[in-house]
């Protein structure tokens, strides 16, 4: 099930009628609650798209409230649910608070560009990185294949694969691997 979630909506919704803006720690944490909320409602393995188009300014305080607390539970040992992420319509000025945040945290995510790419930003090793575009290009695969694809060797694949997948950018379906992101 792929779930839209329109940010500047929920922000309208839970703030301010007249808001588009996302500042300050407790709007941050006001727009989270109810992202949340929508969340727990959803039943099963879940895509959100998280919709940033609409915004218009993004601060450090509410691209942590809103993006790390909302990421953080899932790459637990034991999320909360089945749920992964993909966030779009970021401007660069979004980004510049969104990257420290990740990096503080050592938090990644994907990232839907304007033509539809997905790409990982964040806290990711080369690794990572190759192991998840791999996984991308070929749309999907077994392990080997995958491997094969970012010129890994089988142990290795398997644990990057193991270790995206605990930070929801990778999810597994019987013995495929498929990248977050990717075109369902």
């Amino acid at each position: 099930m792929i779930n839209h979630i329109d940010l500047s909506t929920v922000l309208r919704r839970t703030v301010c009628d007249l808001y588009s803006n996302l500042v300050t720690r407790p709007t941050g944490a006001a727009v989270r609650t109810a992202i949340e909320t929508q969340l727990a409602e959803l039943g099963g393995r879940t895509v959100t798209v998280i919709d940033f188009s609409n915004v218009g300014l993004l601060d450090y305080s509410c691209a942590d409230e809103v993006v790390a607390k909302l990421l953080l539970p899932y790459c637990d040992d034991c999320p909360p649910r089945d749920a992964y992420f993909v966030f779009r319509g970021m401007s660069e000025t979004h980004l510049d608070a969104l990257e420290h945040v990740l990096e503080r945290h050592r938090l990644a995510l994907v990232l839907q560009g304007d033509g539809g790419e997905p790409t990982l930003i964040g806290a990711v090793s080369e690794a990572e990185r190759r192991a998840w575009q791999a996984t991308l290009g070929v749309g999907g695969g077994t392990s080997r294949e995958i491997g094969g694809a970012a010129g890994l060797a089988m142990d290795e694949v398997e644990m990057v694969l193991e270790g995206l997948a605990r930070r929801r950018l990778t999810m597994r379906i019987d013995d495929q691997w498929v990248a977050v992101g990717a075109p369902l």
